[in-house]
């Protein structure tokens, strides 16, 4: 399936690496300008010089989804370099392995607020800016929101509410001609996330094996859901929350007591 892009606006929040940064590709090689933030002025300034070495333009600005005023400046000048915002990515996320008794507050609070009250400052502050009809907002969540999953409280507790979040913005703002769905990845290869997860050979090859397609899933297998939902194709799907794990999500809670072990060692 071709898609083409070719001269809309594609904004990804935490786009800098990664699966957000492999969304931005793909949809730089079907035509999109993109809009780049990340935390590190560095990291997204060679984003988008690699956005761009693909022929289409770019626009990398350091911003932190928790902090509201540099998310309207971002936005603001997004929008006016390349117009109205007609596919919004929310995938800023962060994620440690660690018992809810080994947590502090404040470890906890961090997660939560850079998935959820991150997602909620980028969808509702990107609003004024987003197109209307039309514009799809895509929500880059995880498996721990629909399963409880050892030490991944407080991203289950996260990721859960941006699922909730996104449901309610679907009907909230459908009448808008705005669409949102979550994306729900499994494992992903060569990805920051599954390196904390599975630190080891010994993990990553464990966590394959459980998946029923006993394959780790690839950045473009997340990149290519996004741009379905974004495109025509995805027109009359909005509220979905669609795992694209390679059925993992059937095989129930995950272990991670292994790989919170390794996690550990690797810090003695």
């Amino acid at each position: 399936m071709a898609f083409d892009f070719s001269s809309r606006h594609v904004f990804v929040a935490g786009g800098s690496s990664g699966i957000n940064f492999g969304i931005a590709q793909a949809f730089a090689c079907a035509g999109a300008n993109v809009s780049l933030i990340s935390r590190s002025a560095d990291k997204v300034a060679a984003a988008a010089a690699q956005i761009q070495s693909l022929g289409v333009q770019a626009l990398g600005m350091a911003a932190d989804v928790r902090q509201p005023e540099a998310l309207q400046g971002a936005f603001a000048a997004a929008a006016e370099r390349f117009g109205p915002i007609d596919v919004l990515v929310s995938g800023a996320a962060g994620n440690f392995l660690a018992r809810a008794l080994d947590m502090s507050p404040n470890a906890f609070k961090t997660v939560v607020d850079i998935d959820l009250l991150g997602s909620f400052n980028v969808a509702r502050l990107a609003h004024p800016h987003l197109r209307k009809p039309g514009a799809s907002i895509v929500q880059i969540s995880a498996g721990q929101s629909f399963t409880p999953t050892p030490y991944q409280a407080h991203v289950c507790a996260a990721k859960a509410g941006v699922d909730m979040l996104t449901r309610v913005l679907a009907q909230e703002w459908g009448a808008e001609g705005i669409r949102i769905n979550s994306i729900v990845p499994g494992p992903i290869a060569d990805t920051e996330g599954l390196k904390r997860l599975a630190p080891t050979d010994g993990t990553l090859d464990a966590m394959a094996q459980r998946v029923p397609l006993k394959r780790l899933g690839r950045i473009e297998d997340i990149a290519r859901m996004a741009m379905v939902l974004a495109s025509d194709w995805g027109s009359y799907v909005t509220g979905a929350v669609i795992p694209v794990d390679g059925g993992l999500a059937l095989t129930g809670p995950r272990d991670f007591t292994a790989a919170a072990e390794a996690s550990r060692q690797a810090r003695v």
